[in-house]
């Protein structure tokens, strides 16, 4: 599942990435609306996760200019308040269900994951791209009847590229989102891992590589790209 958290205070959208991580969900982050409306309309998120008070553009205008766009991605909108007028208000602009801070971490990944199932789609055990098979359950990655598993990162990080379709993601980027923030992690860390997984999928002898452009990023592509 890929999740869109569009939350301004910081300990919170650490502690909710985290969260999503640890449930092999796919998240980026924006803390502001303006930023929050962009990555929506630019990618096909299965579920967003948007504060009300935001800075820049609240999470009222967030949705309402969502929907007006004609973007249908179920909207899960967080906030402070308590008022009913603010729960009115948030569903009447298009938001599909709302919870009020603070919360139970389960309580949202159960109504995370209902948002999904309401848009009408199902939550797939595996992923593929090319002629690869990635088992999300076992990290097993199968192609041309050969099977190797993966380590965690290696997974995470095949992942991630599979959720951009194509599109190039630079290593600061993927420092980001698989290590975070707080991580001592470093760009070196990102190229082994690149190596890693383009030997697996040498060994497999997939149709998929890894492409990487000088100071721009890496990116999947199908044949002979390196």
């Amino acid at each position: 599942m890929t999740i869109l958290l569009v939350e301004d205070e910081d300990r919170l959208a650490a502690a909710l990435l985290e969260l999503f991580h640890a449930e092999k969900y796919l998240a980026d982050h924006a803390d502001n609306g303006e930023d929050g409306l962009y990555a929506a309309l630019q990618k096909d998120y299965d579920v967003i996760v948007l504060d009300v008070m935001l800075p820049k553009m609240d999470g009222f205008a967030v949705v309402h200019a969502l929907r007006r766009a004609g973007k249908e991605t179920p909207v899960l909108m967080l906030t402070a308040r308590d008022e009913i007028r603010d729960k009115i208000e948030g569903l009447d602009r298009g938001a599909d269900d709302y919870m009020t801070k603070p919360f139970v971490p389960e309580e949202l990944l159960a109504r995370v994951r209902a948002l999904s199932r309401r848009r009408g789609e199902v939550l797939l055990d595996e992923l593929r791209f090319g002629n690869f098979c990635l088992s999300l359950a076992t990290n097993e990655l199968a192609a041309n009847g050969k099977t190797v598993r993966l380590a965690f990162k290696e997974a995470e990080l095949l992942k991630l590229l599979v959720a951009n379709k194509g599109a190039l993601l630079g290593k600061e980027t993927i420092l980001r989102k698989l290590w975070g923030d707080e991580s001592d992690a470093v760009e070196n860390n990102v190229e082994a891992y690149i190596s890693f997984l383009r030997k697996k999928l040498a060994f497999l002898e997939s149709s998929v590589k890894i492409q990487a452009l000088r100071r721009q990023g890496y990116r999947l592509v199908e044949g002979e790209a390196q």
